[in-house]
């Protein structure tokens, strides 16, 4: 049975991780994150420790108390306009921190699974990116994520560190929304939708990314992974999906440029990534993002029992 500590276990892709390894007879989980369990009445499968991974020490005695066989990180400052205006508190929690991970891990003989981003890279390349390619983030927050990737792979023997890109799905309550719920949601009400038409992603249904990371636990293979969906479309092609799946009035949505979004932040055009390494490699298997759709879309129609 491997000891498995899931870190940033109250976020959207750390609970689905969190929840789809604890129901595995072969894993002992232990979900960690700063604040308490967001569904405690999910415990019988998993302890949960509230953890501040900044403290070291604080840290090192979780390490202490389950010596993990392998650690998953989904903890990180994420949003880039907060990263911007708050760069020495997202360099703690996406640099100084994993660092601290990567020791620990190193020292008690854990796999460490990181989880990164698209946005490490520029945009500039207009092809889907390879885990070759050299990153290039154009923003602060880019910039800290890519940073952890190289202490990660500075530190750790045994590491995966995992890229995904604009993670979707149905949420639980308190959790940040993602696109596609928001694009649902403003449809359903009928407003209006602004959505930029010329960036690029890789959208990942938040199941997939779990896929991924699930059978990275049980991969000896060290290194980069690109763990996203198979389409790439910009953000005005996955809201006129949703509405398309929805049968809902696609004239709300609104495609405009960058430069009419004029974000504070700059984002890569294009950061669609290649996921052939992860399929060759490991068997990974996503879902179409018009099947991730249906299935958000069915899920929030569902009646609640």
């Amino acid at each position: 049975m491997k000891d498995i500590l899931i870190i940033g276990a109250n976020g959207f892709t750390g609970r689905q991780i969190l929840n789809d390894l604890s129901q595995q007879s072969k894993y002992k989980v232990t979900g960690s994150s700063l604040h308490a369990d967001v569904q405690p009445a999910n415990a019988a499968n998993y302890r949960f420790i509230e953890t501040d991974i900044r403290d070291f020490a604080t840290t090192r005695q979780l390490f202490e108390a389950i010596r993990p066989d392998v650690v998953i990180n989904n903890s990180a400052l994420s949003v880039p306009d907060y990263c911007e205006l708050h760069q020495e508190e997202a360099y703690q929690m996406n640099v100084t921190a994993v660092e601290q991970l990567a020791h620990l891990c190193e020292a008690y003989g854990s796999r460490f699974i990181h989880l990164s981003t698209d946005f490490v890279f520029d945009g500039e390349a207009m092809q889907l990116y390879t885990e070759e390619h050299t990153p290039a983030p154009v923003n602060y927050y880019g910039s800290t994520k890519w940073k952890g990737e190289e202490k990660v792979a500075g530190i750790c023997s045994n590491y995966a560190i995992v890229r995904v890109a604009i993670v979707y799905g149905k949420t639980l309550p308190g959790q940040h929304g993602n696109i596609v719920e928001l694009v649902i949601k403003r449809l359903q009400e009928g407003k209006e939708i602004r959505v930029v038409a010329d960036q690029w992603r890789t959208p990942t249904h938040v199941e997939d990314v779990s896929q991924g990371v699930s059978l990275l636990v049980e991969s000896n293979a060290n290194g980069i992974f690109h763990i996203c969906g198979n389409d790439c479309l910009s953000i005005a092609e996955v809201a006129l999906l949703v509405a398309q799946s929805m049968g809902a009035d696609q004239s709300l949505i609104h495609p405009v440029t960058t430069d009419e979004m004029n974000e504070a932040t700059p984002r890569p055009r294009f950061s669609g990534m290649s996921i052939e390494k992860a399929q060759s490699l490991l068997g990974y298997s996503p879902r179409s993002m018009e099947a991730g759709i249906k299935q958000i879309i069915g899920e929030l129609n569902r009646p609640k029992v």
